[in-house]
């Protein structure tokens, strides 16, 4: 149980006496975090292969089953895992989105938050997130979006001189699409990090039960934001409405603004339809928005207040419904 529970962080905190991510180390690089890691878990898997295997050696030879067992013990059978590149940096960035919620700290071991008050001296190192939204665009439209947060995280964990490096490193890792790190990283936000999360907050038989929850507009990926469960309140739809999705929104119509204006001078007539294919998806974009926003203020006015004794799936779908009963889908379908 010691190799298990004191050792192997399995992305969330099921460990007995987790304390922090394994990838947090001394180091200046999450390459080298990453390399020290690896090996530690092959020495204990092989530590436990080898222990496990002189258990059955031992066994053999007391009941004499030389002839109907052998001592080996496969791969798959041992009960400890093995470093895994892309398991393990996605368990870093949700992290790292912990520390943005204020959930962990760098400064403070295992569970910084989970309910109740408040304490903001365990955090100095990195800030958590003031007002618990966190919005995650297809483009850097905000300088407190996800993936700038992220950006934050790393240099405080690794050092500014090699961010560039961590950040290659973790794209290459993701293996999302992208012309770049950022835009790697970036993607990945928009399209796996929730789905990743609801795999590791899951409850066999029962369910997804992510503690991080996903607002989101739709398939035109014109809104999305996280936040984090445990610091919900009853304004924080509201918070969501006015002080991102409306910010988003006039993103978008000042972008298609720029772009109108910017073809009436084009002569290129593929880079003018490049333009008019990005202000197509951006008109799209700001129809799904407004649709949005008629629900968030439906729902904001309702100032509805959760109870955590209750559990994720019941105030999942609480926020989500209105006095009469009536479901307005703001956040990320769950199963």
């Amino acid at each position: 149980c010691v190799t298990i529970c004191e050792f192997d962080w399995d992305i969330f905190e099921t460990s007995w006496d987790f304390q922090h991510h394994p990838l947090l180390r001394k180091v200046p690089t999450s390459v080298e975090a990453f390399d020290q890691w690896q090996t530690e878990c092959d020495d204990r898997f092989n530590q436990l292969k080898a222990n496990e295997e002189e258990l059955n050696r031992i066994f053999i030879d007391i009941y004499g089953l030389q002839d109907e067992l052998t001592p080996e013990v496969d791969d798959k059978d041992v009960t400890v895992r093995k470093a895994d590149l892309r398991r393990d940096i996605g368990s870093l960035i949700s992290y790292a989105v912990g520390c943005m919620f204020g959930r962990y700290s760098l400064d403070t071991p295992g569970l910084a938050y989970a309910g109740g008050e408040w304490d903001a001296t365990k955090y100095f190192s990195f800030i958590p997130d003031k007002d618990n939204v966190i919005p995650i665009t297809d483009a850097r439209y905000l300088d407190d979006d996800i993936v700038e947060l992220f950006i934050k995280w790393l240099t405080v964990v690794y050092g500014k001189e090699t961010l560039e490096e961590n950040l290659d490193f973790m794209a290459k890792a993701l293996g999302t699409k992208g012309t770049d790190s950022r835009d790697i990283i970036r993607n990945y936000f928009l399209k796996d990090f929730f789905k990743d999360h609801c795999a590791a907050y899951s409850v066999t038989g029962s369910g997804k039960r992510p503690i991080y929850w996903l607002f989101d507009s739709g398939k035109q990926n014109g809104f999305k934001a996280l936040i984090y469960m445990h610091r919900y309140h009853a304004d924080t739809i509201g918070r969501v409405r006015v002080s991102y999705l409306h910010r988003i929104q006039e993103k978008y119509e000042n972008e298609v603004r720029a772009i109108d204006t910017m073809t009436l001078h084009m002569t290129d007539q593929r880079q003018i339809a490049i333009e008019e294919k990005r202000k197509e998806k951006l008109l799209k974009q700001i129809a799904e928005v407004k649709e949005y926003d008629e629900k968030l203020d439906h729902l904001a006015a309702e100032k509805i207040e959760i109870d955590l004794d209750d559990g994720v799936k019941v105030n999942y779908e609480k926020v989500q419904t209105d006095r009469d009963g009536m479901k307005y889908q703001i956040l990320a379908p769950i199963k």
